[in-house]
Parts: C-alpha cells; sequence; structure tokens
C-alpha cells in the first residue's frame, strides 16, 4: 500500500532563512527574482516564498489537497492528484482556460503571461524526487526542521503531539487538516493562520463535494458535467482577485524582461 506524503511546517521554528526558497529555485531551475527572497512572491517562477510577519515568519506553496479543486475544474485532466500525494500537471493537456486559478482556494496556480507556449506554474511537492524514495528539497535543505518531510499519516500524529504537549506555545489548531477537504501540507503556529496570510474560513469539506454542478458548461469545443468548477461561490468571489493579479503579474513580468 502506498503511503501519501506530505510536510508539516512549523511557524515557531522557522528563522527565515530562505533555505527552502533557495532549494526550490535551484530544484525547479527557476530564475532569480528579486534580491531580497522576503519580498519575493508566488508567480511562474518562484513556487515557495518566506513571508514575514513582525517576528514570524510564514512559508507559502501549493497546499496539494487531498481533493483539489484545480483538478475537479480542469475540462481536460491536465491535473492529476497522484498517490503519493503531490498534485502534478501536464502542460501537453492544457488548454489555457486558467480555471484552476479560479477554483483554487489558496490562491496558488500562476499563468506564464510573457511565454508563448504558456503554462500554468506551481510545486509539485518534488514530485520526481518522491518516486525515488527522496524528501522534497526544500525540506531537506531546511536547517531548523521547521519544515517536516514524512508519511502524512505521520505528520497529523506529530502535529498533534506538539499542540498537546506545548498549549501555551501553539495556536490550537492544525492548517490544512480540515480545511477544504484537508491538505499534503499542514501547518502549526503560535497565532491564528490568518495572521499569516492563509486563507481563512474555509469549509470543512472538499469544494468538488459541496458544489459540483456549479458549472455545466464550458465555452468551445470542450464540455463538461458534474466534476468540474468547485462552485459558482468560489469563481465569482475569485473573479476580480484573479484579474488583480493577473493585472499584476504581467506587469511584474514587464519589469523583469527591462
Amino acid at each position: 500500500m502506498i503511503k501519501q506524503k506530505g510536510m508539516l511546517y512549523d511557524v515557531t521554528l522557522c528563522v527565515g532563512c530562505g533555505s527552502c526558497y533557495n532549494a526550490c529555485k535551484e530544484q525547479n531551475k527557476l530564475p532569480a527574482t528579486n534580491k531580497d527572497y522576503l519580498k519575493d512572491h508566488l508567480s511562474d517562477k518562484t513556487f515557495t516564498v518566506i513571508e514575514q510577519y513582525g517576528e514570524l515568519y510564514s512559508r507559502k506553496n501549493c497546499m496539494h489537497c487531498k481533493e483539489p479543486a484545480c483538478v475537479s475544474v480542469c475540462p481536460v485532466g491536465a491535473f492529476t492528484k497522484t498517490e503519493l500525494g503531490p498534485v502534478i500537471y501536464d502542460v501537453n493537456k492544457c488548454i489555457g482556460c486558467r480555471y484552476c486559478m479560479q477554483a483554487c482556494p489558496h490562491k496558488v496556480p500562476r499563468y506564464e503571461w510573457t511565454s508563448l507556449n504558456p503554462r500554468v506554474r506551481k510545486c509539485i511537492l518534488c514530485y520526481d524526487r518522491l518516486k525515488k524514495g527522496l524528501p522534497t528539497a526544500c525540506s531537506e535543505a531546511c536547517p531548523t526542521g521547521a519544515t517536516l518531510f514524512g508519511d502524512l499519516d505521520d505528520l497529523v500524529i506529530e502535529a498533534k503531539k506538539r499542540l498537546k504537549e506545548n498549549p501555551s506555545t501553539y495556536y490550537q489548531s492544525i492548517y490544512g487538516l480540515k480545511d477544504a477537504g484537508g491538505s499534503s501540507i499542514l501547518v502549526i503556529s503560535p497565532v491564528p493562520f490568518e495572521q499569516l496570510g492563509f486563507t481563512s474560513h474555509l469549509p470543512g469539506e472538499p469544494l468538488p463535494k459541496l458544489t459540483a454542478n456549479a458549472m455545466e458548461k464550458i465555452p468551445g469545443v470542450v464540455s463538461v458535467g458534474a466534476l468540474c468548477l468547485g462552485g459558482l461561490y468560489w469563481l465569482t468571489k475569485r473573479k476580480n482577485e484573479i484579474a488583480k493579479e493577473e493585472r499584476l503579474q504581467k506587469k511584474e513580468s514587464r519589469s523583469h524582461e527591462k
């Protein structure tokens, strides 16, 4: 039986050194995008970021949901939730509809606006390394153990143990355990997660199950039914947000080219 892998990110152990950021860049052969990694953000060229909130640091990358909205929304099956846990992407199937960007509750997928053959880009949890029995590059590079890689079930046990044994140290919740149906990335923190920039107030059920019939037709040659977009709620909520993100992405891509 294949055990799903995952990562546990402990905010209390993170010193904001940027080792995970640099390891991700190297592993995925991504170009430099900002001289100060603490000021960088998720993009088609950056899959992992470290953000500073006062004296705390918060790491962001794809959450690799157990039942991903991006997978359910994709009309051509370009996204896949693998047995090992990573949500991966097949560029050869993608038609560029970008529904995945609107559906993702964590606002992760990014688009290559300046490419003649644009792709959707995001963390794939070092899927090639996992298939070889190796940990993710970011967890291997972490000098403090803030990012812990392992079997997802074991990580859940470890996260619960830390919260129980240190109630005054941790906010008593595990981000990613139940949010939007749960994910392969778990986060524990000394403060509520919204204070660290994480999407809050997500439903406990997977988005595809809650709103599977929200989109019954897709314009063009592709028509799909029940398992499409994760609901009109997420579509309408994200429509304006994604437009702003796209304008910012285009602007910054042009500035990098100069």
